[in-house]
């Protein structure tokens, strides 16, 4: 199999994997008060409704340092954090590699 094929078949997978979950993803249905459900809702606002029904008067503690405008914005910084976060392993895993093989090989080219 030619490479070229091997690539397309590559992001072919890439592309259904990335489809099929938002083709088969429900609406659920409307609560017990008629309001909507959210489809992709984050776990703080999750733990945010249940300490409400635990401790209705509860007051945080803490204060967010920044409030995104829109959840959009709070999306953005999040993916943006994790492209740091993987670009920081990424960088780490690849000087990791490099060094190795660079001690290897003048480690083994002077025992001659």
């Amino acid at each position: 199999m030619s490479k070229q094929w091997q690539n397309g078949l590559m992001l072919l997978a890439v592309i259904l994997l990335i489809a099929y979950p938002l083709l088969t993803v429900r609406v659920p249905d409307p609560g017990s008060e008629g309001e909507t459900a959210e489809i992709f809702t984050g776990a703080d606002g999750q733990a945010e409704g249940v300490i409400r029904e635990i401790a209705p008067d509860y007051r945080p503690w803490a204060e967010p340092l920044m409030v995104p405008p829109s959840g959009e914005i709070e999306s953005l910084l999040f993916a943006l954090q994790a492209v740091l976060g993987a670009g920081f392993i990424g960088y780490y895993v690849g000087v990791r590699r490099e060094r190795s093989r660079w001690n290897r090989d003048s480690g083994s080219s002077g025992a001659a």
